[in-house]
């Protein structure tokens, strides 16, 4: 499965983006997809994930709310929705996969590229 990751840019404090992950490959519904973050300075840390039919989302506490996981399988595609985004949303943003929630957590099977989004004040 290769992950391509688009959407990001630079908005205001407030703003939407919704950012997208394409996946290759025949069997991307099987997969948990995740979408996780890396601020400058900052370690990586995971934001959300769905399940593999889009029936079940997680979603660490300070973006619960505010953004949306959500996937079309037909499409092999999965969004990050972002509503209300702060400053502290600044980062680059990446997709990932793996066959289970543990798995795309801990230690993922695949990763794209990362996105950037920017958020000024």
């Amino acid at each position: 499965v290769q992950l391509q990751a688009s959407g990001g840019g630079l908005v205001q404090a407030g703003d939407s983006l919704r950012l997208s992950c394409a996946a290759s490959g025949p069997t991307f519904s099987s997969y948990v997809m995740g979408w996780f973050r890396q601020a400058p300075g900052k370690e990586r840390e995971f934001v959300g994930s769905i399940n593999w039919s889009g029936s079940s989302t997680r979603y660490i506490d300070s973006v619960k709310g505010r953004f949306t996981i959500s996937r079309d399988n037909a499409k092999n595609t999965v969004y990050l929705q972002m509503n209300n985004l702060k400053p502290e949303d600044t980062a680059d943003y990446y997709c990932a996969a793996g066959r289970t929630l543990v798995a795309v957590i801990k230690s993922p099977d695949y990763w794209g590229q990362g996105t950037q989004v920017t958020v000024s004040s």
